[in-house]
């Protein structure tokens, strides 16, 4: 372990001795509704389904944001005739990947960062190339990756300055674990350049996926039904939002009520199952308020409605003139992906907390696309303004898409990236079928 560290040393014998306390924690998670309980031994490395016989290649995203940004390679990985396996920590992830998955391409769970379970897992699935998404250095599943030969790419890489920061204060620790990667294909030069100097090798910049991901989809059946109840009514949703935003998003909305009497807000909460809070929150301020979650719908009579489904951001941001990005009015969540209602004709409003996406939101607020926010009065008079002058609103929206789409192909640049490991694994193929 020279090289590594102590604090590696420390980590690896930590959790090897705290398996059996890793294994109450997914109880624990079960209980409150964060594990799946029919798939929990994914967690603990046993896999789900059977391997396919043929090359492999595995994909890592952390939760939804992610493993949507990992669709577009999904979708050329399998064309090559490789077989995909794509994982992820959560369920709503779980549940919009079931969704949008392409058919044949493999969903399970990741297990914890337990020695053990990284074992079982790798040894299992074999993968001849994986493919990390963003910042996921978890200690355990890099070490036993380089064990087994296993190529590792980090994909869309980005290192923000808080994580650069926490990084540098460790510098052989995080210079072996970027060297467990063969290549850091960065989001940005500013990426590129805190990843090598942690020591990561091989770092380039290929630009961010999340560009290139097609827009969310919508039900077309749905998507007209709501379209018909909500007809001439002035619109805008909060979308991913947090703990503590809400309040800010229902003020605002009592803010914009007196001047848009026909005003429909919006809340779409990061965590679904938040949805039971929201809809308290609302009815504690006299607000008429529909859940979607228990199959209600936005009748002429409701001034709120909750969207606590997984999946249906799509559908959302097809319905509103204008939509705030949640994780932004509050600090440490760093601001939730704009590029989607960008390519729906959203005009966008976020908080000052972007360090998540700097560079994105930067982007969109220097083409007009998208304007910042500093409290609910800030936000309650953008959302006003816009909604009360409709021809600005879709000149924002334009702004914002011609934006997205000037920054796209990344997924071009990442493909060539990957070329000579692609090819290595086609050789391969051909050398055992020979």
């Amino acid at each position: 372990m020279i090289g590594k560290g102590a604090i590696l040393t420390s980590y690896r014998t930590v959790t090897r001795l705290l398996e059996p306390a890793a294994a109450a924690l997914l109880v624990w998670r079960r209980r409150r509704g964060k594990e799946d309980p029919t798939r929990l031994a994914e967690r603990r490395g046993y896999p789900g389904v059977r391997r396919p016989n043929r090359p492999l290649v595995w994909l890592h995203g952390a939760s939804v944001g992610e493993t949507v940004t990992l669709l577009p390679l999904v979708a050329k990985l399998q064309k090559r005739g490789l077989a995909v396996l794509v994982t992820s920590g959560t369920v709503t992830s779980a549940k919009l990947l079931a969704a949008r998955l392409p058919a044949g391409v493999i969903h399970q769970y990741l297990p914890l960062d337990v020695p053990r379970y990284m074992r079982r897992f790798l040894d299992y699935w074999r993968p001849e190339l994986g493919l990390i998404c963003e910042s996921e250095i978890w200690p355990n599943l890099l070490i036993e990756a380089r064990k087994r030969a296993v190529p590792l790419v980090l994909v869309n890489a980005r290192m923000s300055e808080r994580s650069f920061a926490r990084w540098y204060k460790a510098p052989h620790t995080s210079r072996y674990l970027l060297s467990c990667f063969e290549s850091c294909l960065a989001q940005s030069q500013g990426d590129a350049e805190r990843l090598a100097q942690l020591g990561a090798p091989r770092v380039s910049v290929a630009g961010n996926l999340k560009f290139d991901v097609p827009a969310p989809p919508a039900d077309a059946d749905t998507l007209a039904i709501l379209d018909g109840l909500t007809t001439g009514r002035p619109i805008w949703v909060a979308a991913s939002t947090h703990p503590g935003e809400e309040e800010l998003v229902i003020a605002a909305h009592l803010g914009i009520k007196p001047y848009l009497p026909n005003l429909l807000t919006i809340i779409a909460p990061r965590h679904p199952q938040r949805g039971f809070e929201i809809e308290a929150l609302a009815q504690a301020n006299d607000i008429a308020v529909a859940r979607r979650g228990g199959g209600q719908m936005p009748e002429r009579d409701i001034d709120l409605y909750v969207a606590d489904t997984v999946g249906e951001l799509g559908l959302l941001y097809r319905l509103s003139q204008v939509a705030y990005l949640g994780g932004s009015l509050v600090p440490l969540i760093g601001g939730h992906n704009p590029i989607e209602p960008a390519k729906l004709g959203c005009a966008l409003l976020h908080g000052p907390f972007v360090h998540n996406n700097a560079d994105i939101f930067a982007a969109f607020d220097q083409d007009g696309g998208a304007r910042e926010v500093a409290d609910a009065q800030g936000l309650a008079g953008a959302v006003h303004r816009w909604l009360s002058d409709p021809a600005s609103a879709r000149q924002a929206a334009r702004a914002a898409a011609q934006t997205s789409a000037q920054l796209g192909g990344a997924l071009n640049r990442t493909m060539q990236a990957l070329e000579p490991l692609l090819m290595r694994i086609a050789l391969g193929q051909r050398g055992s079928a020979s």
